[in-house]
């Protein structure tokens, strides 16, 4: 299994940026996939996920109606669209399958 994480960077807070997730090594079509998320002193938390058709997908109340998960099954690849940044965003993000892989993670810093 392999996971590769892209899309972080630096963002002014209001901002938006768009995470992607590259997987392989399993049948990512039938799997459910979540994003993770890892503030500097703090546990990992969990922020979304999504089915495996990408019929349903839950937030965590801390960035729902801000993100939205989405997954091309096609192109084996899940997405964090992140919008109206808060510096409390700011964290390394991480994609997983079965809460037992993980990614190397995407760094996101949302300050001015």
């Amino acid at each position: 299994v392999q996971l590769v994480e892209s899309g972080g960077g630096l963002v002014q807070p209001g901002g938006s940026l768009r995470l992607s997730c590259a997987a392989s090594g399993f049948t990512f079509s039938t799997n459910v996939m979540r994003w993770y998320r890892q503030a500097p002193g703090k546990e990992r938390e969990w922020v979304a996920r999504i089915t495996s058709g990408g019929d349903s997908t839950t937030y965590a109340d801390s960035v729902k109606g801000r993100f939205t998960i989405s997954r091309d099954n096609a192109k084996n690849t899940v997405y964090l669209q992140m919008n109206s940044l808060k510096p409390e965003d700011t964290a390394v993000y991480y994609c997983s399958v079965w809460e037992a892989y993980w990614g190397q993670g995407t760094q996101v810093t949302v300050s001015s």
